[in-house]
């Protein structure tokens, strides 16, 4: 091979400060790849040790030793902890819980980061801090407070890093990224008065932090308003099969409201099916609002208003804090806003 072959199939060389990023394009490998190399992990092949440490070699590249330090000092993994337990049996039936996990695994992925689903058995903060202590992650994504707040109080100054989806409370002591519910509530109540109706149902568990400010901005629609009743229905769990069997035993028993205001999509769907026995319809008997927006929401019969939550940018937002709480930081709460989607219900 001439000089001037030879010299055609070499990569150019770099000018300036040469990044992971560069050596990884060029030895045609990825970033953690070279991160492994670099770090002296014996699970890189020799040849594509020797192929890296060449291309950081012929390019100038130097380790930054206490960056490394620093790097090694973390698994490079952030746990998701679902609310198994407001759901029976542990089984999570609600897609919106998977958007808002797709989300993150794909903010997650960006980052080069590894996801670790965690189990239904993650329950107590002890539990937490053992599997933070013992380096099995560097972080946690909690998706749904559910009843676990004052859990997660405890958690937060054990200074575990953590980030919540959740209601977004001042005094909480963690960071949480979730909507308006008291503003999705109030939205849902003067849907409610713009169509006269006057015997109202709330559908869901209020020890529950973001059902309960849900309860509460319908309550504050209706402030001042001596004509309009407001009841309350817990439910199981939050399931379709539990929601539906509160709802149908709540009609059985003679309740009659006009106007229903659900906990989520999913639980709307319930309250549907459970009138719809009763031979009630929606809108010509009652007005439904459900929550969250789900895409089988605008396809039901009949389709369903409901809540919109910016979830599109949930998961982004969540891995950011939770990086910036590893990093040292204290990142602030953000609270999305909500809008009422208008559907025929």
């Amino acid at each position: 091979m001439s000089d001037e072959e030879s010299s055609r199939r070499r990569p150019p060389r770099l000018t300036g400060a040469i990044t992971m990023d560069d050596i990884a394009r060029l030895a045609n490998v990825s970033k953690p790849t070279v991160s492994r190399v670099l770090g002296g992990s014996s699970l890189v092949s020799a040849k594509t040790r020797d192929r890296v440490l060449a291309v950081a070699r012929e390019h100038g590249y130097a380790v930054n030793r206490n960056a490394q330090k620093l790097r090694q000092a973390r698994t490079n993994t952030v746990a998701v902890v679902l609310d198994f337990g407001s759901h029976r049996h542990g089984a999570i039936g609600d897609p919106f819980i998977f958007e808002l996990l797709a989300g993150v695994s794909e903010a997650l992925s960006v980052r080069d980061v590894d996801l670790l689903l965690s189990p239904s058995g993650l329950d107590s903060a002890a539990g937490f801090i053992d599997l933070y202590r013992s380096r099995g992650t560097d972080g946690f994504i909690v998706l749904g407070q559910g009843a676990r707040d004052g859990m997660l109080r405890d958690l937060a100054r054990k200074d575990v890093p953590m980030v919540v989806w959740g209601a977004v409370r001042e005094d909480a002591g963690y960071c949480a990224v979730g909507s308006d519910n008291l503003a999705g509530g109030r939205l849902a109540g003067e849907r409610f008065l713009a169509q006269g109706r006057r015997n109202w149902l709330f559908v869901g568990n209020v020890d529950h932090e973001e059902i309960r400010l849900r309860h509460d901005g319908l309550c504050a629609a209706a402030a001042g308003r001596d004509d309009i009743a407001i009841d309350q229905l817990p439910t199981g769990s939050m399931t379709f099969a539990a929601t539906y069997q509160s709802v149908t035993d709540h009609l059985r028993a003679g309740a009659a409201p006009d106007a229903v205001f659900a906990f989520s999509d999913t639980a709307a769907m319930a309250v549907i099916s459970a009138f719809r026995e009763q031979g009630r319809v929606a809108p010509r008997d009652y007005s439904l609002v459900g929550y969250n927006n789900i895409p089988p929401s605008a396809h039901f019969n009949p389709a369903i208003t409901t809540i919109e939550q910016e979830t599109g940018v949930a998961g982004a937002i969540l891995v950011e804090k939770l990086m910036q709480r590893i990093d040292g930081g204290r990142p602030r709460s953000v609270m999305l806003p909500t809008k009422i989607i208008l559907r025929e219900t």
